[in-house]
């Protein structure tokens, strides 16, 4: 069977696509090849037709999740509504409820730590370019400064996402959400969503965010 030029290059990145998803579903470890690969589309003989190893894959897809968030932030920025609306669509439920295409730091950060250093360097790669474009957010800070803000406040993200999911009661996740997106606002030096306003600007957050997930 002929195949076009660019076959294998458009199967490798649609394995990659699918690690990326499934480990943000699933977990890294509990994500097998042979699920993976039918996900894919594709024979679990195939794997190795375009990687060493499982882990060779894995650094692979951590550093497409990472791309994708980074990516979702120059989406904000260039919008106008910079770090504010990156922070509004975080905490989002949508992106609570759907793991699969959201933060990987968020998610995997533990399941990483147990990782070979290619694995955990993609993600170290990650989080750094991440942080430092949001730290080129505050023009008027130090660089040491806006660092060290940007890294706070991404750990605070991740933090409060992490508990928002893993509750099983529906109203402590959603004050976790608000409580986290306040004090994200808040530290980014953004001004926080009123009360009686916040409702609104739930619509209109989840429906800009269904146009770029």
């Amino acid at each position: 069977m002929r195949y076009e030029k660019n076959h294998k290059e458009r199967t490798r990145q649609r394995i990659v696509d699918t690690a990326s998803r499934r480990f943000r579903e699933h977990g890294i470890e509990a994500e097998g090849l042979k699920s993976l690969m039918s996900a894919a589309g594709l024979t679990n003989g195939a794997f190795y037709n375009h990687f060493d190893s499982k882990e060779d894959l894995a650094r692979e897809a951590i550093a497409a999740a990472m791309n994708e968030r980074l990516g979702r932030l120059r989406y904000w920025i260039d919008s106008g509504e910079g770090l504010a609306g990156m922070i509004r669509s975080y905490f989002s439920p949508r992106h609570r409820d759907r793991p699969g295409t959201g933060c990987p730091v968020a998610i995997l950060s533990a399941e990483v730590a147990r990782h070979s250093d290619i694995v955990r360097g993609a993600y170290t790669d990650g989080v750094t370019e991440f942080i430092e474009l949001m730290a080129m957010q505050w023009p008027s800070l130090t660089h040491d400064e806006a660092l060290s803000r940007a890294t706070a406040l991404y750990g605070l993200m991740a933090g409060a996402m992490q508990v928002a999911r893993a509750t099983n009661d529906e109203a402590l996740s959603a004050r976790v959400l608000d409580g986290g997106m306040q004090a994200a606002l808040a530290l980014a030096d953004v001004a926080p969503i009123a009360a009686e306003a916040a409702p609104t600007r739930a619509v209109r957050r989840t429906q800009t965010d269904a146009k770029h997930r």
